[in-house]
């Protein structure tokens, strides 16, 4: 049986994704950085120069938050809708607006899908268009820098018919915009034919004709006709132009085949070159002659409007979370190591507890608070502990705020101890660099909250503190592994993620 994945069906997916980070009862989206030891054959499988794929399997919920450095949590304003960027360019040939692209009826560059095709472009002022119609496939001709209109009508300039759509703000550029993405707004001063159509008041459907595709034909007698536009709308009337026995393309000249009268609530419609008239009354009928091969076929305009939907008519259905590390969050980010793995988990609990976490951002290390030491523990050493046989890795050595802040991976010489067991650090007991040689005694009695010289704050436990959100708690939905990616404190990063429904 034949089905197809519709592009509302992707749509509708996107939306209650995008929807999911503001509702009343929404999920809390937490990015994390982690793994920051490198990829081995003997742990993790591949290298730091061919990172492995992750698997998609029952134990990625475990195994990732034993590497998991630190998190953040992604607000409803750093999620938006995002389609591909189509860059606007003098001289570049741009799709156009159809509703019945196909692959019967391919795209000016071949797409068989709208959504697939070239007919909106962005300006260099961060300007979004839609093309309503291509000059029949000739060059766009509007300077170098593009429009600047952003009139919510349909206008003409370098050739092409052109609908604002809206501008992207600096603020959103910074967060959305990338090298193959921008983000999609709804202006809501756009929508030219909301007075008299709208998805909130019955009749939910159909929009006047703003544009028609011309197929020229021949042997028609040259002059001026009216045809009416048939279908399940109203008023709508083609002026048609006919020079040199044919069928004058679609365009803004007067001697160009126009629309006399938009009409209103169309959803499909026709034009019969048979049944034209002399006036736009209707009320002499006449004949074009010709030889029954040219057509007039109506573009249908998407509910409401051109402009009243930006998501869904530029086929929004990719979702971009964007998660910004700042300089100032060192006391959680860490800066002293780098970092392998890209997530993302869904509701996971503050630590201790099985209340959701709303923190904005979480440390999910381990740390212990050092009374006396010799030497300095190096970053990703093996560390040991006397007595209770506990292993770990370093992550960062604060000797300022005497602070030794390291993870336990569940592989042997990482994590876990010689019977293959997690064993937690605790105690008093002494605590041995594998590499630097450097040797810890942990304050086992120190049970202050402390302000740390970054700003941030440790709440000590015996001299403990365990990561600040709950281990093994949410739904981690997304992972991705990359080469090792150093911190600097004088260093952003801005990390995207874009999802396809």
């Amino acid at each position: 049986m034949a089905a197809i994945i519709t592009e509302k069906f992707r749509q509708h997916n996107a939306e209650q994704f995008f929807e999911s980070f503001s509702e009343t009862a929404s999920s809390n989206y937490y990015l994390f950085i982690g793994k920051h030891s490198p990829f081995t054959s003997a742990t993790s499988g591949g290298s730091d120069i061919a990172p492995p794929i992750p698997n998609d399997d029952v134990t990625i919920d475990n195994y990732k938050w034993d590497s998991m450095l630190a998190a953040k949590r992604i607000g409803s304003t750093d999620v938006a809708y995002v389609v591909p960027r189509r860059n606007y360019t003098n001289g570049a040939i741009y799709d156009m607006y159809e509703h019945d692209i196909s692959t019967s009826n391919p795209a000016q560059s071949g797409a068989t899908s709208l959504y697939e095709g070239t007919f909106y472009f962005m300006t260099p002022e961060f300007k979004v268009y839609k093309v309503l119609d291509n000059n029949n496939g000739a060059p766009i001709a509007a300077g170098a820098t593009g429009p600047v209109t952003t009139s919510s009508d349909p206008f003409f300039e370098g050739g092409y018919y052109l609908q604002y759509m809206y501008t992207i703000t600096t603020a959103q550029v910074q967060k959305f915009v990338t090298s193959d993405f921008i983000p999609v707004y709804t202006d809501a001063t756009v929508s030219n034919d909301a007075a008299t159509n709208s998805l909130d008041t019955a009749p939910y459907h159909g929009a006047p004709i703003k544009v028609v595709r011309v197929t020229p034909g021949s042997g028609y007698t040259d002059g001026e006709y009216f045809a009416p536009i048939h279908g399940d709308g109203t008023g709508g009337i083609v002026r048609i132009r006919v020079s040199g026995n044919e069928i004058q393309p679609f365009g803004e000249q007067s001697t160009e085949t126009q629309i006399e009268q938009p009409g209103s609530g169309y959803t499909f419609a026709t034009i019969d070159l048979s049944d034209v008239y002399t006036t736009n009354t209707l009320t002499t009928p006449t004949s074009m002659g010709g030889n029954a091969d040219g057509a007039i076929t109506a573009i249908i305009t998407p509910r409401v409007g051109h402009g009243h939907d930006a998501v869904s008519e530029l086929g929004a259905h990719f979702v971009m979370m964007n998660a910004r590390l700042e300089q100032t969050e060192t006391d959680d980010f860490s800066i002293a190591n780098d970092f392998r793995e890209v997530g993302i988990v869904v509701d996971p609990f503050t630590a201790g507890t099985t209340t959701a976490a709303t923190a904005t951002q979480a440390r999910m290390t381990y740390a212990v608070k050092i009374d006396t030491h010799s030497g300095s523990f190096e970053i990703d050493e093996k560390i040991t502990q006397n007595v209770t046989g506990a292993v770990g890795r370093v992550v960062e050595w604060d000797e300022t705020n005497k602070i030794l802040y390291y993870l336990q991976e569940r592989f042997p010489n990482y994590g876990v101890d010689t019977d293959g067991n997690h064993v937690l650090f605790n105690g008093a007991n002494t605590i041995s660099g594998g590499t630097s040689g450097a040797t810890a005694t942990p304050d086992s009695t120190n049970v202050s909250l402390e302000l740390l010289s970054n700003g941030g704050t440790i709440q000590w436990a015996n001299g403990y503190a365990l990561p600040e959100l709950e281990q093994d708690s949410g739904k981690i939905i997304y992972i991705e592994n990359r080469r090792p990616i150093s911190r600097a404190s004088d260093q952003t990063e801005d990390i995207k993620i874009v999802v396809e429904f």
